[in-house]
């Protein structure tokens, strides 16, 4: 079975460079699914609080029969919890659903900037990572803006910065920020929500000349660039699928074609919110 490459935080640690996600499976489903994960070779696992399957996650966790440092798991602080001593409470409620002792990565979920208080919720994350209950700590859904503030108000730089990426909003510039400041790129809905961009034909001609399926190169696009990657699929042939990207590699006059998919320049692409205005409960 082929490992998956592994990228290194500026802490230190390291992280599975693909991941399987859970957003939008039901908390029995999760369980099910992520046993299937775990049999597919899939080691690194992301969910959230308002996923609401962490439980189901910790169970496919407890009967896998994997140790915890054969595992990278991931969760996230949901908005309504953000706040220094609630994310603290907040942490310890995903802890005991997962049934964990200690976390491999905590997220911020989203910015939120007119609630204004990432700040202090980043400090918390901070201390849960001084008290050894995490070993990495980042964000997700920030704005260059927001991850420059964190940095200049506390000193520590996050890990890693998890946004929507695909073909169609490959979020160069956001990329190239957090590079420049050590920060790992991590991609949610890495395959744009299949439909479109997996019936694009140059996403098809790529395929045809890999002997691949259009997920697979996109997934496979993903790796080349650098980013960490979580498909999810709650069907279990997808899910192999998915983790038999990484035996596909592509060259750089096919990153080029799928790099040029990309509608960022027009307004378009993007398919959730933006986090440099969304702010929701």
């Amino acid at each position: 079975m082929t490992l998956s490459p592994t990228l290194t935080f500026n802490d230190g640690n390291t992280i599975p460079q693909l991941g399987y996600g859970v957003w939008q499976v039901e908390d029995d489903v999760a369980e099910k699914v992520v046993r299937q994960a775990f049999e597919a070779g899939f080691r690194h696992i992301d969910t959230a609080k308002i996923y609401g399957n962490e439980a189901g996650v910790g169970r496919a966790i407890a009967s896998s029969g994997l140790s915890p440092e054969q595992l990278f798991i991931t969760t996230k602080l949901w908005n309504s919890d953000q706040g220094y001593e609630s994310t603290l409470a907040a942490f310890e409620d995903s802890m005991a659903r997962l049934g964990l002792e200690t976390l491999d990565l905590y997220l911020i979920h989203w910015m939120q900037p007119k609630q204004d208080k990432y700040v202090d919720t980043w400090k918390a994350l901070i201390e849960l990572q001084k008290r050894g209950r995490v070993k990495s700590i980042g964000v997700s859904n920030f704005s260059a803006e927001g991850l420059q503030r964190l940095i200049d108000e506390t000193g520590v730089v996050p890990a890693i910065h998890q946004i929507e990426l695909h073909p169609y909003f490959s979020q160069r510039e956001l990329r190239e920020f957090g590079a420049s400041k050590g920060i790992l790129t991590q991609a949610w809905s890495p395959l744009g929500q299949g439909g479109e961009l997996l019936e694009d034909p140059v996403v098809a001609s790529v395929a045809a000349k890999h002997g691949a399926t259009p997920a697979q190169v996109v997934i496979a696009w993903h790796l080349a660039i650098g980013n960490v990657v979580i498909p999810k699929s709650v069907t279990e042939s997808r899910i192999r699928e998915n983790y038999a990207a990484l035996d596909v590699s592509l060259d750089a006059e096919d990153v080029e074609a799928i790099n040029g998919l990309d509608r960022s320049a027009k307004g378009e692409g993007r398919i959730g919110p933006d986090p440099a205005v969304s702010d929701f409960a």
